[in-house]
């Protein structure tokens, strides 16, 4: 028994490792190339027509600020067009309708469109959307971002280039400094949007649309079957779908729109539930597709795993329940032993991460490396202890496609109003009784003098006792 455990700990501990190495590949590949020069713009006779759609649902604290920020984009006149793509059932409907209604005696082409049903959900609204639209662009905003005003003067001229399906800008955090788990949060997209996506854009490989903060070719979408509502991440397989059929996308790193993060635990873990199992779901539908094509061997690694990153959470979830019998199998074996092989695995699955998200802090936004090192281990505990309400998310899109698509609640700033809550995490629990197994372990390995193991075991109980507290803390919503 002792055997097979062992070997499976240490088969899932190495292919753990192998994610976090292509961490620092992401990482190196992010520092030696250099990023794009700006395009220059063009004169106005050749700036095209676009179509911004702002699709929401009961988004009462924040849909009025959206509609302000999109109306008061700089863009030639005749040429934006707005569109207000509402599938709400509570008053954020007559709070939108009406702000439309005042930016139109302004002048500004926007319409108020509502649908009494939320088929398809995000991508049944815009596909609707995209059937009556004027653009040959189509720019994507979700309720709690605030483009800047010149967004689209600067993301449009690189449609120039005929090839170019996406433009995508960096994601900023409008309440950054808000809590510890805003901070981290932070960080957590920072490096997705910093290191990942420019990395893999300077080199060449697969990158997606990230459902908002974007604009879409128009001809891309439909060359590539339109919206479909097959997975929870549409953005993430239509953005395959099109880069399949040779349309090329294109990021800009220095274009960010700022947007609100989750505020609570419940609001993030439902929001990476529905990441994690999304894109499980468009591993499922494309990858087979994404191996056959003709790409690079590079592209389609990256694309592999990029595609698989999140089955890593049922891995993490595996390793937590092997880490303490494994050291207890080998209590008795010399020191350095122990070292020469779980040290090294540890370190290539950890600190890889950390290397990470510190680079990703360089950029404009970003904390100061101070900040950063500080904020570190709320880090890496949140990533671990995200492992089981994600592995949930994975087996499940494993399972079964589609699914419900619940919304993150949006708050802007304090104030009343009809509390927007999700539901308590299904995943508290088991991550509770994880925490209280950690604890356990650790006094155990005081115990019997198992110092070697104490580091390791820290990094579960810190996580699993971290997302354990967040998940007993009162929430801050908002009382009627």
């Amino acid at each position: 028994m002792s055997f097979w455990i062992l070997a499976l700990y240490y088969l899932v501990l190495g292919t753990l490792a192998v994610y976090g190495l292509h961490r620092l590949l992401l990482v190196w590949t992010y520092l030696r190339s250099p990023a794009a020069p700006p395009m220059p713009q063009g004169g106005e006779a050749e700036w095209p027509t676009v179509t911004v759609q702002l699709p929401i649902y009961n988004e009462r604290y924040v849909a009025e600020r959206l509609i302000d920020a999109v109306c008061a984009l700089d863009y030639p006149a005749g040429r934006l067009e707005i569109q207000v793509l509402d599938d709400s059932a509570d008053d954020t409907a007559e709070l939108a309708k009406a702000r439309v209604a005042a930016w139109r005696q302004q002048g500004a082409d926007v319409v108020h469109l509502h649908r009494r049903n939320r088929e398809g959900y995000k991508a049944g609204a815009l596909e609707a959307g995209q059937k009556i639209a004027k653009g040959d662009l189509v720019a994507v905003f979700d309720a709690d971002f605030v483009p800047p005003p010149d967004f689209l003067r600067r993301a449009v001229p690189h449609f120039q280039d005929q090839s170019i399906g996406m433009v995508q800008a960096r994601w900023g955090h409008l309440n950054r400094e808000d809590s510890l788990l805003t901070r981290v949060q932070a960080m957590l997209l920072d490096g997705h949007f910093v290191v990942e996506h420019a990395a893999r854009h300077r080199s060449g490989c697969l990158f997606n649309f990230n459902g908002t903060a974007g604009i879409w070719r128009r001809a891309a979408i439909d060359d590539a079957g339109g919206w479909q509502h097959d997975t929870l991440t549409e953005d993430l397989d239509l953005s395959y779908r099109a880069q399949l059929r040779g349309w090329r996308f294109h990021y800009l790193a220095d274009l960010v729109v700022p947007a609100e993060l989750p505020i609570d635990i419940d609001s993030f873990k439902s929001q990476q539930h529905r990441w994690a199992k999304g894109s499980v779901q468009t591993c499922r539908k494309l990858l087979k597709e994404v191996l056959k094509a003709p790409l690079s061997a590079r592209a389609k690694l990256e694309a592999f795993v990029h595609l698989t990153a999140n089955n890593a959470y049922l891995l993490m979830v595996l390793l937590s329940l092997l880490v303490f019998p494994a050291m207890v199998f080998r209590q008795g074996e010399e020191a350095w032993k122990l070292l020469l092989i779980d040290l090294p695995l540890f370190a290539a699955a950890t600190a890889a991460m950390a290397a990470f998200f510190l680079v990703s802090q360089r950029e404009p936004g970003g904390t100061t490396a101070a900040k950063a090192w500080r904020r570190l281990p709320a880090l890496m505990a949140l990533g671990i202890g995200l492992a089981v309400n994600n592995s949930k998310a994975v087996v499940a899109g494993w399972r079964e496609k589609g699914g419900v698509f619940n919304r993150t609640p949006k708050y802007r700033e304090a104030g009343n109003g009809v509390t927007y809550q999700p539901g308590r995490s299904t995943s508290l629990p088991v991550e509770s009784l994880l925490a209280a197994y950690f604890t356990a372990c650790f006094a155990v390995a005081v115990a019997t003098e198992m110092w070697l193991s104490l580091p390791f075991l820290w990094l579960f109980l810190q996580g699993y006792g971290y997302v354990t507290w967040l998940g007993f803390i009162p929430r801050r919503g908002r009382s009627g």
